[in-house]
């Protein structure tokens, strides 16, 4: 199933690029081939010469990892002795538990992913379906109901597709400005972690929730004092506000039309009712349709309070 949503997510972003290609090529399988091939050759040359140095990378941080545990543990009780936190990091002072797990993990991810690519051929080769296709298989509705119906789906496919293609934009740009500022102030690892940190954030605080507890110990014990830690979060701080009021307003716009309040119960609701992390990826998208199909309903159906 994550499969065949990642494939739609990916066949809809893409979707403009493929149509570049259909101007050229008058095959649709062929034309998503080669989309797809144009693609991955520049992502496979970027990571044959740049996978290296990050997998060195990942694996000395895992390498180090346990003696930045068992440094945070000594500073945790002197600090806060009423605290105790080996429980929780049990699961990762074994290095071998974690490879183990991380490959595991990489080889069921590729073959997700895998998987989402055949899924984003065949969606991005199919024809474009809008409201008025679906609404066609509905002859049990009125006229009007079609129109309305078709109007909405419309609508929600016009938001989702909207959102993730920017929103990708925004995390990837995200991902360059932390990085370059991690790595700016000295941290260890620091652009890998600082890329992550953007690129996570395609789900919402995603990247600060994961990144953010690993960069602050490295700042503070292997980066020798508080202040290369006040520099990694002061890093932090500023790409928050310069997403907050100049990457975000500048590519997404008001687009959602939610606020602040209506972000943060987006993610409480929709995160309950998937139970999952796709709640949190598609909250703002959701509650954003609904705000809009409440506006088309309350102004077609609903008459006025005087």
């Amino acid at each position: 199933m994550t499969s065949i949503i990642l494939g739609i997510f990916l066949a809809m972003f893409f979707r403009p690029y493929y149509e570049v290609w259909r101007r050229y090529v008058r095959h649709p399988a062929l034309a998503g081939v080669l989309m797809l091939v144009s693609v991955l050759l520049p992502v496979g040359f970027v990571a044959w010469y740049g996978g290296a140095r990050i997998a060195a990378e990942v694996s000395s941080l895992i390498e180090k990892w346990p003696a930045i545990v068992a440094k945070y543990q000594e500073w945790t009780q002197e600090f806060l002795p009423n605290v105790n936190v080996s429980d929780y990091f049990d699961a990762i002072r074994n290095p071998a538990i974690g490879v183990g797990k991380s490959v595991m993990s990489f080889f069921q991810g590729a073959l997700v992913w895998l998987l989402a690519l055949v899924f984003m051929l065949y969606f991005v080769t199919r024809p474009d379906m809008r409201g008025e296709d679906v609404v066609e298989k509905m002859p049990f509705l009125k006229d009007e109901t079609k129109s309305f119906v078709a109007e909405q789906f419309n609508a929600f496919l016009d938001i989702m597709i909207s959102f993730f293609q920017r929103q990708t934009k925004i995390c990837l740009l995200e991902g360059c400005i932390y990085g370059a500022g991690f790595w700016l102030v000295g941290l260890p690892y620091g652009f890998l972690i600082g890329f992550a940190l953007g690129v996570l954030n395609l789900c919402p605080f995603l990247g600060t929730i994961v990144c953010m507890p690993v960069a602050l110990p490295l700042a503070y014990f292997f980066g020798g004092s508080w202040l290369r830690m006040v520099l990694v979060i002061a890093v932090w701080a500023f790409g928050m506000l310069l997403d907050g009021y100049v990457i975000t307003p500048k590519i997404q716009g008001n687009k959602t039309g939610l606020g602040y309040a209506g972000v943060i119960f987006s993610f409480i609701f929709w995160g309950s009712v998937f139970n999952s992390m796709l709640g949190l990826l598609l909250a703002i998208p959701l509650s954003a349709f609904c705000v809009v199909f409440w506006r088309a309903v309350k102004s077609r159906y609903l008459k006025p309070v005087l």
